[in-house]
């Protein structure tokens, strides 16, 4: 391949991601105090949410001991729980948000080629 379509075809690759409208992502993470399983699931999803949603993303963590009105709002059965709220469809994902990949499909941030290899 010539060394100027691939430039061409690298710039248009980029001028399209510019293109595309900024999202703007609204987590909230439901934990049961700070037990360990808690606080990996505030860890992963927070390490997560920056290596690939850096100032795309407002995430609360609500502890439920706190606030348990929460839980029944939010029809939260299974303690770590992340829902999506924004963008639409919202998702839910429960566990310690260990499996990078899984977060990441399950929030819509990566398709494609991660997603037929699950």
């Amino acid at each position: 391949m010539k060394r100027s379509m691939v430039r061409d075809d690298t710039r248009a690759f980029e001028d399209a991601l510019a293109a595309q409208p900024t999202v703007h992502y609204r987590l909230r993470l439901f934990v049961t105090g700070s037990t360990p399983k808690s606080a990996r699931a505030i860890q992963n999803i927070r390490a997560i949410c920056e290596d690939n949603l850096h100032g795309r993303y407002d995430l609360e963590v609500v502890d439920i001991y706190q606030h348990p009105e929460h839980i029944q709002a939010a029809h939260i059965v299974v303690i770590p729980t992340l829902v999506k709220e924004q963008p639409l469809p919202s998702r839910k994902m429960i566990g310690d948000l260990s499996n990078t990949e899984q977060v990441l499909i399950g929030l819509d941030i990566v398709r494609g080629r991660i997603a037929a290899e699950l």
